[in-house]
């Protein structure tokens, strides 16, 4: 499984397929940012992993990016500062599968 920023899954979907690996597309929301990502559950044989996660590495960018963050020196007058949070890149999970079938 792969966690992919919304920027980076359109060229790792397509270096995906270009190589012969199948996977899955689901739309998932960070929890910390709540920016769209996606994640994508890829399965394939063991020899077939690192080359996969070659692919990913080399399309998934990290980026910073400024977002608001509220600080309260005085809790009547909010305001708001921007801050650099560095988003992109991907998270991936890698499990072994005991039975895999295609129906």
């Amino acid at each position: 499984m792969a966690i992919v920023n919304k920027k980076d899954v359109k060229s790792v979907c397509q270096a995906l397929m270009k190589d012969g690996f199948q996977f899955t597309k689901i739309s998932s929301t960070g929890g910390f940012l709540t920016v769209g990502n996606t994640t994508l559950i890829i399965g394939t044989e063991d020899n077939k992993l690192e080359k996969g996660l070659d692919i990913i590495r080399n399309h998934c960018k990290k980026r910073v990016v400024k977002v608001p963050s509220l600080m309260y020196s005085n809790a009547m007058y909010p305001s708001s500062l921007p801050m650099d949070v560095i988003v992109g890149g991907a998270i991936v999970f890698v499990s072994n599968v005991e039975r895999f079938e295609k129906m």
